[in-house]
């Protein structure tokens, strides 16, 4: 009987944050997928390298409800494929294709498991995915594999719509091998399923029928229980991502003690046997070590609040930390780099001597004794240890414990005191801007707002603190903006416009100051790009008016930003100054070079001066030109009509005088049969130019011509026909290069029956002679 097979993904074509292409390697209801990068090229690639070389029978493919491509290609192959290597195409066998549903009819609420049968041997798989379908939901064109969580919680199993596309004959897989049981199993019970379902097939062999029977019951009551284990855990997950830990901790508390009583009644049937509870199989070991290798995802979701999500790999149950992984070629006590010391999944895998297995916090040292006096004699050393600590949960504990110490704090406190708490918790807030794990900057992005929002101003300790705690922590802000992680980017930018609309923010006008400051054309693009989109949104909050934005520094910045390398900031420095023009007019110009042909030669200058012409009402010189333009093509169009005038209409030649149509009263199309009163003889030419569909502008020489002729006018007539050769098979005028790719393709379609067929050349479709096709003029 067929098994499961093991991988590893070798590469991809991109992903996006916390979606990367190795989360397909586990597989549980809690597992993320993975999700292309936004606005990506197609075809997508995904290279899989199986445990071992490996005849596959059963591919399984689970899509996301509205992120969906529209079709997705298998190729095999014994190497692998070197995408760099102008032959890699040779190096893959192809396996075939599916299509996918667009999901309309379920109202984009339901999956799509698709289970493709094939018969094929090879060590390495890749999966394409083309372009994706478009829906409302899926603003950024992406196709994706399924992250569980949200979905999962108002869904069922039988909700996924389970297809299965047949491309050969199969032989029966286990259901415990089939995708579906492992995105709706705990993944420590389906491991348990598993061993009772082995010993269930050794009782059978021995014949011992009544022990098979029990273990069956057994595995079905397993199953159910199993299901509900993992709805539990997701749904702890979901309480911890809204930060609402009371429930998550009553999640946890249900899943222990449900798990217990589940467990206990299996020993009594003598069933269960404990050592292999907590046990993984040993193809998981082995793609947890994988995992291993691979640097860690440190971004989150992009409101602040928000805490990281936990890690796949870890088992569902069990909070404990677990040892690393050493690897051979690395000493026992070998340091971990910066990347790895602050990811969480680092933190989980240290070595049982480590500070977070103790429960101890690492000493101070003096440097940090000196610099950070003030915290630790207001918050208490203890406190100041775990903001410093090397695991990223004692940071950011720190960071939520002062949270709760000045939502704590009297307003009859002396203002000293005050004064000297907030400077303390600004000090930390500092530091862990610069945190590289992003719940720790969440919970310092949370502590800072706390503090400009409600606790400096609702203790009385005026705009002198609210200056000191922005000259801290603003630089460090404005330097996130650059991050490489999109979300992150947002997150913060997000935060800064936040908290510039502020009352007491707002009055000391820092953040537009900061905002407006001219930069050089090598100035980093992430950052620059930034700084010109929160300029943008800001100005259309703050104006102009008692804001720290005025007419004078923002054109100088956006003066600046039209020279930057980057094409983004460059385009959002012209719709900033687009929308200056709309409220100072004239006084915009002086800022700019003269609305000469010097200057519009330059593009950004002439998309600007055309924009100012549009915003007073006045036309554009390029539309003026766009008219004379399309009168001279009308005027062409009218020659090449006139070459048209024979016409072979089942078999009749009917000769049309094109001259004479000023004398027609028919008004109606000679082409198409369309009737309108609007077809003078230019509303006519305006028809035959843009909207006749029975005629049509060759893309190589750009004459008019009949759809129904435009294969003989590519293979005889066209100035460029020499480029094409005509098909044998559906008898179409292919570009040669592209004959040898055509044949196989989706576009050569032979004619339907040995009778003859008509062929349209545009959309490859066949259609009996004598046929009627109507066009609809709606």
């Amino acid at each position: 009987m067929p098994r499961k097979i093991g991988f590893t993904v070798v590469n991809s074509s991109s992903h996006e944050d916390n979606f990367s292409a190795k989360e397909l390697m586990v597989h549980a209801p809690t597992v993320n997928g993975w999700r292309s990068s936004r606005l990506c090229s197609y075809p997508q690639h995904i290279t899989l390298q199986l445990v071992e070389r490996s005849r596959i029978r059963k591919l399984q493919l689970l899509a996301h409800q509205y992120m969906i491509p529209s079709k997705v290609e298998f190729h095999i192959s014994d190497t692998l494929p070197e995408t760099s290597s102008p032959g890699f195409l040779g190096q893959l066998r192809r396996l075939g294709y599916v299509f996918l549903s667009d999901n309309e009819k379920t109202g984009f609420k339901a999956r799509e498991l698709k289970s493709v049968h094939v018969d094929a041997i090879g060590t390495y798989l890749r999966i394409s995915f083309h372009r994706n379908y478009i829906n409302r939901y899926n603003s950024y064109n992406q196709p994706s594999r399924e992250q569980l969580i949200e979905h999962y919680l108002n869904s069922t199993q039988l909700e996924a719509a389970l297809d299965s596309t047949f491309m050969g004959k199969c032989e029966s897989v286990s259901p415990l091998d089939d995708l579906a049981f492992d995105m709706y199993q705990d993944p420590e019970v389906a491991h348990i399923i598993r061993v009772l379902d082995q010993k269930k097939q050794d009782m059978v062999r021995q014949e011992k029928y009544e022990e098979a029977k029990n273990l069956k019951q057994a595995i079905a009551d397993l199953q159910k229980a199993g299901e509900r284990l993992a709805r539990y855990d997701v749904e702890k997950r979901c309480a911890i991502e809204k930060e609402d830990y009371d429930l998550a901790r009553q999640k946890k508390e249900l899943m222990e003690e449900y798990r217990k009583s589940v467990y206990q009644q299996l020993e009594v049937h003598n069933l269960l046997d404990m050592t292999m509870v907590g046990q993984q199989p040993l193809i998981m070991k082995a793609l947890e070590s994988t995992l291993d290798q691979y640097p860690p995802d440190l971004s989150s979701p992009g409101h602040f609040s928000v805490p990281t999500k936990p890690l796949v790999n870890s088992v569902p149950h069990d909070e404990r930390p677990l040892p690393a992984l050493q690897r051979k070629d690395q000493p026992l006590e070998a340091t971990q780099s910066p990347a790895e010391e602050n990811s969480p999944k680092s933190e989980v895998q240290r070595t049982p001597q480590s500070s977070e297995m103790s429960g101890e916090l690492e000493p101070l040292t003096e440097k940090v004794q000196r610099e950070a006096s003030l915290p630790i004699e207001v918050f208490g050393e203890s406190l100041v240890a775990e903001a410093y600590s090397k695991a990223w949960r004692y940071r950011k504990g720190a960071l939520l414990s002062v949270c709760e110490k000045l939502l704590e704090v009297s307003p009859t406190t002396p203002k000293e005191e005050l004064r000297n708490m907030i400077r303390a918790a600004v000090f930390l807030v500092k530091k862990a801007l610069s945190d590289k794990v992003t719940s720790v900057l969440h919970a310092s992005l949370k502590l800072l707002l706390l503090m400009l929002s409600q606790l400096i101003p609702g203790l009385g300790l005026g705009q002198a603190e609210v200056a000191h705690c922005l000259e801290q922590t603003l630089p460090n802000l404005l330097a996130r903006t650059g991050d490489s992680t999109t979300r992150l980017r947002a997150t913060v930018s997000a935060f800064i416009q936040e908290i510039a609309v502020l009352k007491d923010v707002r009055a000391l006008q820092m953040i537009p100051g900061e905002l407006v400051k001219p930069f050089r054309s090598n100035f980093p693009s992430r950052l620059a790009q930034s700084r010109a989109e929160l300029l943008e949104k800001l100005l259309t909050e703050l104006d102009t008016e008692n804001s720290g934005f005025t007419l004078e520094n923002v054109m100088t910045f956006c003066t600046a930003a039209l020279e930057h390398s980057k094409s983004t900031v460059r385009e959002l420095a012209v719709r900033i100054i687009l929308s200056m023009y709309q409220k100072h007019r004239s006084a915009v110009l002086s800022y700019l070079p003269p609305n000469e042909a010097t200057a519009r030669k330059t593009f950004l200058y002439k998309t600007l001066f055309d924009g100012f012409a549009k915003i007073d009402g006045k036309l554009v010189e390029t539309q003026a030109r766009d008219g004379q333009k399309e009168k001279e093509e009308i005027n062409s169009l009218q020659e090449q009509l006139a070459v048209l005038k024979e016409i072979t209409v089942g078999g009749a030649v009917i000769r049309l005088a094109v001259t004479s149509r000023k004398n027609c009263s028919f008004l109606f199309c000679i082409f198409c049969g369309k009737k309108d009163e609007s077809f003078t003889e230019e509303g006519l030419d305006l028809h035959y130019w843009k909207h006749c569909p029975m005629l049509r502008r060759c893309d190589e020489c750009r004459q008019v011509v009949e759809i129904a002729s435009l294969t003989e006018h590519l293979l005889g007539d066209c100035e460029n026909r020499s480029k094409f050769s005509q098909c044998t098979l559906c008898s179409e005028a292919v570009a040669t290069e592209d004959l040898t790719h055509h044949v196989p393709g989706l576009t050569c379609n032979p004619p339907i029956s040995d009778k003859g067929s008509n062929h349209c050349p545009l959309c490859h479709s066949n259609f009996m002679p004598g046929e009627e096709v109507r066009f609809n003029y709606s």
